[in-house]
This record gives structure tokens, C-alpha cells and sequence, in this order.
């Protein structure tokens, strides 16, 4: 799979964030956010899944549209966006695995069918999966939709590593978290000391922070009886909201450009 496109100069910028440490640190901190903000509006609300992921998915198609039409990047509206799709991806999954009734072996499935595809038809039509290639309007959609479907994943295999109903593995939160965690240090290991395609790397721990922060969520705000600490969705939210603010505040942010790894 080539990752450098032959049409991008090498001075573009594109309009998403660059690939560092701050990244990993809010990507993890927005994927929680949006497994406790998605149950929020959800279960403590009690709109269900079905509205949930209108409420989310009209949000987040207004966020594209919005990211797309940018002169430049953003990184208020990059993460606005980034939470969108966690929010949505919490909820569609769980539409899935509990209102379609298809559990969580089998909703994993298909996410992650409807993912290979997109990945396979944005490399067919722009010759690329690469971030550094994500400098024109069309690009930016395939990056979108592909990583509403990761985050989509990556909430599924969380559920189904952790839970212990509709066919989960019931390995509970904290060993899940374990689980991913290790996977992403893998993961980093192979970054730093092998030659394997950074864009392949870098798909692969971005599908792994998701269910890394959907359990960490699922072990904030779920129910003692079922392993949880049982604290607040919307405090714990907020909480993780304000936090993930500070990332965006505080980390050096800049776009990713085409001379980089990823």
C-alpha cells in the first residue's frame, strides 16, 4: 500500500491534526469522553440509541461540512469533530450490538467490514490512506467517514472484550484496558525499532485508543454490580471535557504536512 500520493506537493499543509504524543494523549481523552457523553444522552437521558445516533450523526455530518469548508487547520473545530465521531461511534455501535440485536461478535463484524471498506475505497480512489495526503476536499470525507467507523470498532471490541452478555468475552474493564494498552505499546514498539508502513501503524493505534477509552469509560460510569466505579455520566463528561480542552490548550498543535511519517 503506497503512502505518498504522487499529486501532493511536498510543502502542503493538510487541515487535520499532526501525528505526535499531544495527539495520542486528547485522541485517548476524546475516545472516553465519547463513551461516557454517548451513554449520557443515551441511557441517562434516556432518548436510546436510535435518537442518540441522529442527535450525534447530524452533529457530526455539520462538523465535517464545517472542517471541509476551512481555510485551514483548526484544532477547536479538528477535535470538536474528533468527539463527534466517538460520541456517534458509542452510539451506532450500541444501536447494533443491543437494538439490531446482531451481540457484540457480531456487530464487531460488520463495523469493521464497513471499515476495511472504506479504507479500501479511499486508497482505490486517491491512491492513498496516508494523513499527510489529506489536503483536498474528498480526501478529507474518506478521512472522516473512516474514522467514524474506527471509532465505530473500537467501541464494539470494547464491549465485547469487557461485557459479559450478548456474547462477550466478560474479561471486565480493567483487564480490557490492560488488553488494549499493551496492544498500543505493541504497537509503538514497532514504530520506533521496525520499517513497517507508518500508515499501516498509525491505523492501527488509532483503532486500538477506542476501545482503550471506551473501557476506561465504561469503568468510570458503569454499575458497581457489573465492575464499574458508578460515578456520574455527566460529571465524568465534563470532566473529561475539560481536560481534553487543556490538551488542546497546552500540547503543541500544528497540521500534518506531507513531509511526515504518517
Amino acid at each position: 500500500m503506497p503512502d505518498v500520493p504522487t499529486h501532493a506537493p511536498s510543502n502542503t499543509a493538510a487541515k487535520v491534526a499532526a501525528v505526535t504524543l499531544g495527539f495520542w494523549i486528547a485522541k485517548v481523552a476524546a475516545t472516553t469522553l465519547g463513551e461516557t457523553g454517548g451513554d449520557w444522552v443515551t441511557m441517562s437521558l434516556d432518548l436510546g440509541y436510535l435518537v442518540g445516533t441522529g442527535i450525534f450523526a447530524a452533529l457530526f455530518v455539520a462538523l465535517v461540512a464545517l472542517q471541509v469548508r476551512a481555510a485551514r487547520f483548526h484544532p477547536a473545530l479538528y477535535w470538536a469533530t474528533i468527539v463527534a465521531t466517538t460520541t456517534l461511534g458509542t452510539t451506532l455501535a450500541d444501536f447494533f450490538d443491543r437494538s439490531v440485536g446482531v451481540e457484540y461478535p457480531g456487530g464487531t463484524a460488520i463495523i469493521a467490514a464497513l471499515l476495511a471498506l472504506s479504507l479500501l475505497a479511499w486508497h482505490r480512489v486517491e491512491g492513498t490512506v496516508a494523513i499527510r495526503s489529506i489536503t483536498t476536499p474528498r480526501a478529507e470525507w474518506f478521512y472522516w467517514i473512516t474514522i467514524l467507523f474506527s471509532q465505530t470498532l473500537g467501541t464494539a471490541l470494547g464491549d465485547w472484550t469487557a461485557d459479559d452478555d450478548r456474547g462477550g468475552l466478560a474479561l471486565g474493564y480493567e483487564h480490557a484496558a490492560l488488553i488494549f494498552g499493551g496492544a498500543l505499546v505493541m504497537v509503538a514498539a514497532l514504530w520506533f525499532w521496525t520499517r513497517l508502513s507508518r500508515t499501516a501503524l498509525f491505523w492501527a493505534a488509532f483503532v486500538l485508543t477506542r476501545p482503550l477509552g471506551a473501557t476506561l469509560g465504561d469503568y468510570l460510569d458503569k454499575p458497581r454490580a457489573q465492575g464499574g466505579l458508578e460515578l456520574s455520566r455527566l460529571y465524568a463528561s465534563l470532566a473529561l471535557l475539560v481536560f481534553l480542552v487543556l490538551c488542546v490548550a497546552l500540547f503543541p498543535k500544528r497540521a500534518a504536512r506531507a513531509d511526515d511519517a504518517a
